[in-house]
Parts: structure tokens; C-alpha cells; sequence
């Protein structure tokens, strides 16, 4: 008999998530309201050292707004990574404003500053890295970069909840930063996201963007949105806000576990001062081809059971949907990664058996080449 299948993911919802949910529903109050508020303050004790927080449905609600907030649009660009989930530079696009796609460094997967340094022009008005997989990006190098040319920065911090660099967390280093809150994120709201805001107006604004543009009941300030979180997913956030910690440090020992036994991959590396809260554990194949690569995820999945995931096969400079803000642009360090990324299971359901079951597969099929 085959052996169940380990997934790459597991969201983690519990008993205290249920009965947190049943005291919204009995209360009446559904929508945005007193759970919500909540879960904004403790978020930001919690995650931003006290930073104004702002709850939203989604986490690319969340970018949108904070862009919005801070007054990107039309005829505005951004620098952003292409080798990231799209809806970074979705974001971009969706304000009217042009997503400018960066390499990355081959280390970390994040933003290399040089790349952004060549990609600035006079129409660019922001940096958004993306703390990849948890780890964070070089902001120094990248603020230095933005000072350097008079520029905004910004964090999508979707994957990282919990990183810091030099004892300081991310989601406090930009203008805005923005955690994603959807399920299979380092902790959940079932559905959500949450703004960091660096200053009082751009937390208002965005208020006013999530709420049809209006801070009274049909006082409408200005165009707005209903990017609005629900009681109901805030009351699981504060939950599982209370767990992070915990399962942070579970991700973090599994990794260390992972990177003492894995054989013949490359595996993460950690910036000196960063802490990894490990939403993925991303290897490298050295060398390998996407079809490569591709044959030892079928073979980890079909012969040994063993959940992965490749994030992201497909650049964002190279996507129908965003290709035509880059033509012919050549991101060679992006395009290397998409080839040789493989993210194997990290997550806090592991189990011991799990954990040794995951390297005696792939030291196995890394030696049999797939």
C-alpha cells in the first residue's frame, strides 16, 4: 500500500477557531466591526511593533490599496520582482501605474538592489520587494537605493509574517506594508489581508478605500472600494495570531531539520541578521531545466508520496497578463530560479516520520537524476 500522501501545505484550523467563530455568529454582528478593530491592534502589537494596522478581504486588496493610499497611478512606475506571485505586479497594473520587473539575487529570491538601481527612470516613483518565502529582502540596500533617487518604498510581506532583518520586523521598513491572511499562509484568516501603515494618513486612506470611501455612513470622501474584512475572519485571526509563534518556530526547526540531511540540492540560505519564518522551503536543482525539475516533482509526488510545490515556474515578466509591460526584457537570475526552484513541505503538521520520509525521497531521486 502506497503511503499517504504528505501535502505541501496544511492549513491549521482548530477548535478555538470554531468556537471564536460561533461567538461572532451569535452575536449578530457579522461585518466589519468590533472583532475586526481588534484584530487590527493585536496584528500590530504582534507583527509591526505597534505600527496602525488595517484589516482587508484579501491580500492583493491590501497591496492595491496601500498603493492607492500613497498616491501611485497613472503614468507612475513601480519596481517589483517578476519572480513572485502575480499579484504583485497585478497591484501595480490595477492602480493605472506601470509594474517595472527586476532580477532577483540568487541567494534569497528577493529584489537585487543593483537590478533595481538600473531600472529606475524618471517616471518611477516606488520599489515594492516581495520577502520571499519568509525571508526578507535587503532593505538597507534597497532604501539606500530609494534615497539615492528620491523614491517610496513599500513591502509585500505576504509570505513573511514574522521575518525580521537586524532585529526588525518586516511590514515596518516601507511607506505600507502588506501581510496576506489566506489559508495556507504562515497564519490565517480564513480569507484576508492587512495593511501596515507608516503614517496615520496613508492608515486613513486606506480605511477610506476598503469602505466605499467614506468614514461615516454615506459621508463619501472620495472613489472607494468594498475590500471590507468580516467579524467572522477577524475572529479567526485573532486566534491564530495567539499560534504563530509557535508554529513559526516548528516551520524553523523542520528547516533546520531539512537542511542538515537534504543531499545534493541547494538548499536556503539566511542573510546574516535575518530571520526565515520559512513559508516555503525552497531548494535549488543546480543546473537543472524546468523539464528537469518538473520530472523530479512528479516522481517525489507519484513514487514516494511527498507533496511540493514550484513557485514560480512562470516569471511575471513572462505572463499573458503582465507581458506587455516588459518586452524583451531579459531577468536572467529570475529565469534560473523558475528552472531550479522545488518548495518541499515545511509546514507544522510535519511529523518526525514525515520530516525523514521527505529527505530519504528526494536524496533519493536527486541521485537517480528523475
Amino acid at each position: 500500500m502506497s503511503p499517504a500522501m504528505i501535502p505541501a501545505a496544511k492549513p491549521i484550523i482548530g477548535d478555538d477557531e470554531r468556537v471564536a467563530v460561533d461567538r461572532v455568529l451569535a452575536s449578530g454582528m457579522v461585518a466589519q466591526g468590533p472583532e475586526v478593530q481588534a484584530f487590527e491592534a493585536e496584528f500590530g502589537d504582534h507583527m509591526v511593533a505597534g505600527r496602525t494596522c488595517v484589516a482587508v478581504n484579501s491580500g492583493t486588496s491590501g497591496l492595491h490599496l496601500g498603493l492607492l493610499a500613497s498616491g501611485i497611478g497613472p503614468g507612475d512606475e513601480v519596481i517589483v520582482p517578476s519572480f513572485t506571485f502575480a499579484a504583485t505586479g497585478n497591484a501595480v497594473a490595477l492602480t493605472g501605474a506601470t509594474p517595472v520587473f527586476a532580477d532577483i539575487e540568487p541567494l534569497h529570491f528577493c529584489l537585487d538592489p543593483e537590478s533595481v538601481r538600473a531600472a529606475v527612470t524618471d517616471r518611477t516613483r516606488a520599489i515594492m520587494p516581495v520577502h520571499l518565502y519568509g525571508h526578507p529582502a535587503d532593505m538597507p540596500a534597497l532604501q539606500a537605493v530609494a534615497d539615492g533617487a528620491n523614491l517610496l518604498v513599500f513591502e509585500d510581506a505576504a509570505q513573511a509574517h514574522g521575518a525580521s532583518l537586524n532585529g526588525r520586523k518586516v511590514g515596518t521598513f516601507g511607506a505600507f506594508g502588506m501581510f496576506s491572511l489566506y489559508p495556507t499562509k504562515n497564519m490565517t484568516s480564513g480569507e484576508g489581508g492587512m495593511v501596515s501603515c507608516g503614517s496615520e494618513d496613508i492608515a486613513r486612506r486606506v480605511r477610506l478605500l476598503r469602505n466605499q470611501g467614506m468614514e461615516r455612513q454615506y459621508a463619501n470622501e472620495l472613489v472607494g472600494l468594498n475590500n471590507r474584512m468580516t467579524d467572522i475572519h477577524a475572529a479567526i485571526g485573532r486566534v491564530q495570531l495567539t499560534k504563530v509563534d509557535g508554529w513559526t518556530k516548528k516551520r524553523q526547526d523542520n528547516a533546520a531539520f531539512l537542511d542538515a540531511n537534504l543531499e545534493g540540492v541547494i538548499t536556503p540560505a539566511v542573510a546574516p541578521g535575518a530571520a526565515h519564518v520559512y513559508h516555503q522551503y525552497t531548494i535549488r536543482i543546480s543546473g537543472a531545466n524546468a523539464e528537469e525539475r518538473n520530472r523530479m516533482v512528479a516522481a517525489l509526488r507519484e513514487e514516494h508520496g511527498v507533496g511540493s510545490g514550484v513557485y514560480y515556474p512562470i516569471p511575471n515578466h513572462r505572463l499573458e497578463s503582465l507581458a506587455s509591460y516588459a518586452p524583451g526584457l531579459e531577468l536572467p537570475e529570475t529565469e534560473r530560479a523558475a528552472a531550479e526552484v522545488i518548495s518541499l513541505p515545511v509546514h507544522p503538521s510535519l511529523t518526525p516520520e514525515d520530516l525523514s520520509r521527505i529527505v530519504t525521497s528526494v536524496n533519493a531521486v536527486v541521485k537517480a537524476g528523475a
